[in-house]
């Protein structure tokens, strides 16, 4: 069980370096040089988005109710170890998909801080 915990983690943070700012700016008669100061500037202020909390609200409400539907199955269709281990499987399959849709949550919230700078010093947001 450990090691599905440290592979978990390690599925989540890797996920959460991937992710990246994909912000799409019409650049047609833009100074390149001002967009690019603008554009360090704004990602400063992406860096200050907090989406730690979010993630930890989604995996542990994911594991709540993966523990949960899991322990309910392993009682339905089997004993009480059959119920703790369905309760522990769910646990950590929920934790795992809830840390993936706060992962998701948290980068919305900072491509939209990003839009929303880059909207306010004048550039046209495409996307």
């Amino acid at each position: 069980m450990k090691a599905s915990l440290i592979v978990l983690s390690v599925l989540v943070l890797g996920l959460a370096g991937c992710a990246n700012n994909q912000v799409i700016v019409d650049t047609k008669g833009v100074d390149m040089s001002r967009y690019q100061q603008d554009r360090r500037e704004c990602e400063g202020y992406v860096e200050q988005v907090s989406s730690g909390g979010t993630i930890a609200k989604s995996a542990g409400l994911g594991a709540v109710i993966g523990a949960v539907v899991g322990g309910a199955a392993g009682a339905i269709f089997g004993d009480s170890t059959a119920a703790a281990r369905g309760a522990a499987v769910g646990g950590v399959t929920g934790g795992a998909q809830g840390s993936v849709s706060g992962i998701a949550k948290g980068e919305n919230s900072k491509e939209q801080v990003l839009r929303n700078c880059l909207s306010g010093r004048g550039y046209r947001v495409l996307n």
